[in-house]
């Protein structure tokens, strides 16, 4: 692997220091499951706890630059070329029910691009992270996209509220950016979902175009309401005839 940025390693930092305290709380809402009073305050109290360790950490190492957050929206900077795009919990609905899956999404905008990404699953102890020329990596080991070209023998992701499911073997995880990375280590083929946002892909568009997979054309000026198409490169074409009518 070749060595990291000073970016990407900060971005490492704030992840691990917010991982502990997001542990933590999860442990505690399996146990607010079974009480009277309900998880869902708890849950936006996480939210809010996770998002300020990793500004706090980002702003001491980058203090001048911007950020787009799932809590606080968009907070403008003295560099507006340089944005911090963060979702502390994506995957919330399973946090709040005590399925372990969701992650730690944070991502770097330099201009009009996403040249840093890092996604990180703090129960599997999993961390993927990417940056622009650099290449794709799980736990430090080098990723790939899937090279599968049978259509009939891929996996595909899905998220949203489709009216009707795609003809083809897919799953719904609720967690769009471990999907993305699943696309990026080859877990998963390809994944789809409409009216998605910004904070919730970021991260895992550097991923994904630096495993080799192809993900369609985003306007990053856009915060909410995308649509996001990735796959492996064989099959990418079929899969966005497939979606079409979705």
């Amino acid at each position: 692997m070749n060595s990291i940025s000073a970016n990407l390693n900060i971005m490492i930092k704030a992840s691990d220091k917010a991982s502990k305290v997001l542990i933590r709380d999860f442990g505690e809402i399996e146990k607010l499951q079974v009480s009277k009073k309900g998880p869902a305050d708890f849950v936006s109290n996480a939210d809010i706890k996770v998002e300020k360790i990793i500004m706090d950490e980002l702003k001491k190492a980058r203090p001048n630059y911007s950020f787009i957050s799932e809590e606080k929206g968009v907070e403008d900077n003295k560099d507006n070329d340089n944005t911090w795009i963060i979702d502390p919990i994506d995957g919330t609905i399973n946090f709040l029910h005590g399925v372990p899956h969701f992650a730690i999404s944070i991502a770097l905008k330099s201009k009009n691009e996403i040249v840093s990404g890092l996604i990180y699953d703090p129960i599997k102890d999993e961390m993927f992270f990417a940056e622009k020329d650099n290449g794709a990596f799980f736990n430090n080991q080098r990723i790939r996209v899937s090279n599968k070209n049978n259509f009939q023998d891929c996996l595909f992701a899905v998220g949203g509220k489709l009216k009707i499911e795609p003809n083809f073997p897919n799953r719904k995880t609720g967690c769009a950016a471990l999907d993305l990375a699943y696309v990026a280590a080859g877990r998963y083929d390809g994944y789809f979902q409409k009216e998605i946002n910004i904070w919730d892909i970021a991260a895992g568009i550097v991923l994904v175009k630096e495993a080799g997979g192809i993900i369609n054309d985003i306007n990053l000026n856009n915060i909410e309401n995308i649509n996001v198409i990735a796959s492996n490169p064989n099959i990418n074409t079929k899969f966005q005839e497939k979606l079409l009518n979705f």
